[in-house]
């Protein structure tokens, strides 16, 4: 992975580094937006905790946890940070056309196969039951 540093400009903008392999723009549906009303204020609009609000809008991105396409490979495409979570996450391209975000497995590069079943192979990326393990 190639990591892009900043030339500082601005306090702000001091030691900072950007992944090169990570993509900003999710796939439109795999995402929903939720609205989010609340900023600190109660049910007639009038401010109750102080200092609440603003902030960039977030999108959330439907994630697998449950890894329920059972030995269909996939194929990680993207690797795009999460703005709802302190995580990466991986855009996989399933062999029977189905397109899924998961959790990034630490080590994953782009290109690689994973698949979740009973009889698979350990290793990193790939999604076993506990009870063959």
């Amino acid at each position: 992975m190639a990591i892009h540093l900043y030339k500082t400009s601005t306090p702000g903008t001091r030691n900072g580094a950007v992944d090169s392999q990570v993509k900003s723009n999710p796939r439109n549906n795999l995402i929903y937006g939720q609205h989010r009303c609340g900023k600190g204020r109660n049910a007639k609009g009038i401010i109750t905790a102080r200092h609440r609000g603003g902030g960039h809008k977030r999108l959330y991105r439907k994630i697998d946890f449950r890894r329920n396409e059972k030995d269909i490979y996939g194929r990680i495409v993207t690797i795009e940070y999460d703005p709802n979570q302190n995580a990466y996450i991986c855009l996989i391209h399933y062999g029977d056309g189905e397109k899924r975000y998961i959790l990034h497995p630490r080590g994953a590069i782009i290109g690689d196969t994973i698949v979740s079943g009973t009889e698979v192979p350990i290793k990193m990326g790939n999604a076993l039951p506990l009870s063959t393990v």
